[in-house]
Formats: structure tokens, sequence, C-alpha cells
């Protein structure tokens, strides 16, 4: 039997790569998508069953054509990770229609994208597993968010969409809301001085994504929310 394939669309040194890792030590083959193809190399020296390609996500033909390459390259996908993001912020006031626009293609449109191309392997398998990334401006606004909050809105309730009409169909689809700041050297160096406790372990948050993608039908999860004890909510 062919291994299992994964798609982790938003590769990076954080969760991205904390995903891929802990799929392919399952026995996956992971496909990472990104703009920049360094990262993915240094992946793929690593990881023989990690292959990455250049992709830009809000790209409907660039998304068709890569989604293709990895049905020929690794076959039919299984679960697809959607963390591809474009973090933004400014005062409402200041935010420009091209602010929205392209945050919103950044999230919402390419999440729309991919998963379409994972949905179509998955319904003819009749199994699959699709998540979606969230963030805490998936569901509350902050005063400087206006472009990225109304973007992540977008996708979680699109995510909801995708549940109600394909989990009758075999395909769970979940949104997990990550709250706090991921521990990173880029982010530790944005607030230098902070306790451990207010950070998210990437390893941490990939191990519940892997759960997510392998529960039971009989006992699927819509929405979960990760934080650190030390995140104030």
């Amino acid at each position: 039997m062919a291994p299992p394939v994964c798609v982790v669309a938003g590769f990076g040194p954080g969760n991205g790569a904390a995903f891929t890792k802990r799929f392919a030590s399952e026995g996956y083959r992971v496909a990472m998508l990104a703009r920049s193809e360094a990262p993915m190399h240094e992946m793929e020296k690593v990881l023989p069953a990690a292959k990455g390609y250049v992709t830009d996500v809000t790209d409907p033909a660039a998304v068709g054509e890569t989604f293709a390459r990895i049905r020929k390259d690794l076959g039919a996908v299984d679960v697809l990770i959607h963390n591809a993001a474009r973090w933004m912020m400014k005062p409402f006031l200041e935010t420009t229609p091209d602010d929205l626009e392209k945050v919103w293609r950044a999230n919402a449109l390419s999440f729309l994208l991919c998963a379409q191309e994972a949905a179509r392997d998955m319904l003819a398998a009749g199994r699959g597993a699709i998540i979606a990334i969230g963030a805490t401006a998936s569901v509350r606004g902050g005063p400087n968010f206006a472009a990225f909050a109304s973007a992540k809105a977008a996708m979680r309730s699109l995510a909801q969409s995708m549940a109600r009409g394909l989990g009758p169909r075999g395909i769970h689809v979940a949104h997990v809301v990550i709250d706090g700041a991921i521990d990173t050297p880029r982010i530790r160096a944005m607030i230098p001085g902070q306790k451990d406790e207010i950070f998210l372990k990437p390893d941490a948050i990939a191990d519940t994504i892997f759960h997510l993608a392998r529960q039971d039908p009989s006992a699927w999860t819509f929405e979960v929310d990760i934080r650190p004890f030390g995140e104030s909510w």
C-alpha cells in the first residue's frame, strides 16, 4: 500500500516545519508549499519523505498545477494542513482596500483553492482531513487588525461550510485557533525578555494537528483552541 500523503500549504521554519516532521515521522509523504524554495530545500535534505513545491497559493492556476504535480510525484492527497497566511497590523482608518484584498487573498482565497484541490482526491477515496490553521483574530477583531481579523474570520466561516458539506461524504474539516506567540527565533526577537510560558511550541502544536487528522469519524472535532497557560484569554 502506498504511503498516505499530507500537504502543508504555507511551509515555514515554525509550525510548517513541525507539521512536516510530525507527519513524516508517522509514515506520510509530505508536500510542502511555499513561495521560497530555500527553507523547503533544507527540509528535503533531512527528510526524504518531504518534497517542496514553490507555489503562489493565491493563484488558481499555480495551485492547480502544483496539486497535479503532487498527485504525479507522491499520490492522491489524504490530509491538507492550510497554514498559509499574511499578517497585518494597522489601524482601521489606515487600512486600504488593497490591504484588505491582499490579506484576504493570502488567508481565505488560498484556503478555498487548496481545499478544493485536496477535496477532489478525498471525495474519490471517501475519506480525508482538511485542517485550517487560524488565530485569535479568527473569532475576535482587535483595534489594529481590521484586515487580518476579517480575513481569518472568513477562513473560519469557509471551514464551517466545508465541514457541513464534506463531513457527510467522509471528509473531516477542522479549524484550529492558535492563541499566542509561536516559539521561533524571529518571534522571540520581536518580543524580547518574555517568559517561556507565553510561547507555544511548534512541535506541541503539531501533536494536536496530527491527532485531529486521525480522529475517528464518530467523534470529530470541528474547532479546537490552543494556547499556553501563560496566555491571557
